[in-house]
């Protein structure tokens, strides 16, 4: 993969993140449409068969109920071939219920690592790991 293609797939992953910190569910979920490939997959510690695109959407939607503040702040954006890894720090304030739970009232801190493989310009598969103990832990859903 040329260095050229390295640089888009950075602009792509970019894009994505500035729509992801809009705050508009319809904003995200055009971005979504445009980055992501459809035939994309999600591989997360939960496993799922669902495709990444719905998987995004309906991960967007509940954290936008639960945090209508969220941002996420990119620490480190890396490429190597065909693929890019994205370290960020997510802050927000649990506003609204989450995970079955009612708002807290409560922020949060916590850390992510995205790792997306692109093919044609789009994201094909998405790697995820997010620290939801710690997030859980200050919303005081689970034991300190």
């Amino acid at each position: 993969m040329s260095a050229g293609q390295e640089v888009r797939n950075k602009e792509t992953y970019h894009r994505f993140h500035d729509a992801v910190n809009s705050g508009d569910l319809e904003i995200i979920s055009k971005a979504i449409d445009e980055f992501i490939h459809p035939d994309g997959r999600f591989h997360t510690a939960e496993p799922t068969d669902m495709p990444a695109v719905q998987a995004q959407k309906r991960i967007w939607g509940v954290l936008l109920r639960a945090f209508p503040d969220i941002h996420v702040t990119m620490e480190d954006l890396l490429a190597e071939g065909d693929k890019i890894v994205a370290r960020q720090t997510v802050t927000g304030t649990n506003s609204g219920e989450y995970r079955g739970m009612p708002a807290t009232g409560k922020s949060v801190i916590y850390q992510e690592i995205f790792i997306a493989r692109f093919a044609d310009g789009q994201i094909i598969d998405i790697w995820g790991v997010v620290d939801l103990y710690s997030q859980l832990r200050q919303l005081g859903l689970i034991p300190a």
